[in-house]
């Protein structure tokens, strides 16, 4: 996956597996080349790969075997592919964390998206060619991040590795969390125009979950803008499945299209979203550029809430979910500044506690609140019942 399209690993490289609690690793992809290059670099980071399949029937096996903390599951496999294989691997163990794999094409943009509501916790774009997955150096790092991410928890929960695997040493206990101070709710009697949505790592679901319980008859009187980290072709599929989802009108943001109520639109994979406003800012169009990654990725949450923060103010309501990383932060610290109102998922419901959480120990949210509530209090901000 392409560097711009993407938050979920700075340019500097993965962080190393702790010792003691390295993630066990299976590959299931049928390319030969894939399968050793992945099992190489996730050894390099410190990961132990337990187990590589050609196709999914050798996964299934292999899964009873060596208890894996992570999969990582290709689509396309003979004999039994990944889509098959999925629902398999779920119900033998529950808990295992599958990473789908797949090339960057529009086929494999709506399967992808369709087993991420089937359990699977992420995917990954792979480069087309097996020289792309050789000289891709952005691949190989989203990749170790994934899998540290995602492994690191079940991990720990597991213990440390077999005899002969040194634990970590005893250290001093963890200082207590500070607590999160909540934004004061803004009093400025303003009535919310415009609804923004930042997500990556877990996004896809929780943004579907999320706009499914605003309800339809209010999404039809706000124009809902989304930035979802996701690379091209699948942002576009993402937006697909969100109308069906919602029964609303949903694509991919145009340069210099109007905003209007009812109508969803979702940043394009590589390309930053933004707004732009006539004199009194009545008339607001899609703005979309090819600026400067910001927080390591583009789009970028950031640049959205601070074009909305300088048009909108304090008629703007967002909220922030799961995702690696603290994209969005920045432009909420803007949109609250300007009288706007911010939300942000808890932990405990997200895949990744990371752009949420930034903005939730900033300081920056009117409320924490569990998936499954945030959908209710947004449509009780829009429609001037108070969250």
């Amino acid at each position: 996956m392409a560097a711009i399209a993407s938050s979920h690993a700075p340019p500097s490289g993965p962080a190393a597996a702790p010792a003691g609690h390295r993630v066990r690793v299976l590959i299931a992809d049928d390319s030969a080349v894939v399968r050793g290059l992945v099992a190489r670099w996730l050894a390099e980071a410190g990961h132990e790969v337990v187990a590589t399949a050609s196709n999914g029937r050798i996964a299934l096996e292999a899964m009873a075997r060596h208890d894996p903390d992570v999969i990582l599951l290709d689509i396309d496999m003979p004999e039994l592919d990944g889509t098959q294989a999925l629902p398999r691997l779920l119900a033998k163990s529950p808990g295992v964390q599958i990473v789908m794999m797949s090339t960057l094409t529009t086929r494999n943009a709506d399967i992808s998206l369709r087993c991420l509501a089937l359990g699977a916790v992420d995917y990954i774009a792979k480069p087309e060619s097996n020289r792309g997955v050789t000289t891709s150096d952005a691949f190989r790092v989203d990749l170790i991040e994934r899998v540290r991410v995602f492994g690191s928890a079940r991990a720990r929960k597991r213990g440390p590795g077999p005899a002969g695997v040194a634990a970590p040493s005893p250290a001093a206990a963890p200082r207590p969390a500070a607590p999160i101070v909540l934004r004061p709710k803004a009093r400025s009697g303003i009535a919310p125009r415009v609804l923004l949505i930042g997500a990556s790592t877990g996004g896809p679901r929780a943004v579907g979950e999320v706009l499914e319980k605003i309800g339809n008859a209010t999404l039809r009187q706000f124009p809902v803008l989304i930035v979802q980290h996701m690379p091209p072709v699948f942002t576009a599929v993402f937006a697909e499945h969100l109308g069906t989802r919602t029964g609303l009108p949903a694509a991919e943001g145009k340069a210099d299209e109007r905003l209007v109520p009812g109508r969803i639109y979702v940043a394009p994979g590589g390309r930053h979203m933004g707004l732009t406003a006539a004199a009194g800012g009545r008339d607001v169009a899609i703005r979309l550029h090819d600026g400067p990654v910001v927080n390591f990725c583009r789009p970028a949450v950031d640049v959205l809430f601070q074009d909305a923060a300088a048009i909108f103010g304090a008629a703007t309501l967002a909220v922030v979910l799961t995702g690696m990383g603290a994209d969005g932060t920045g432009g909420a610290r803007a949109l609250t500044e300007s009288g706007g109102a911010v939300l942000a998922q808890d932990e405990a419901t997200s895949t990744v506690w990371g752009m949420p959480g930034s903005v939730a120990k900033a300081g920056l949210a009117q409320a924490v609140l569990p998936l499954g509530e945030i959908g209710g209090a947004i449509r009780n901000l829009l429609t001037g019942q108070g969250a």
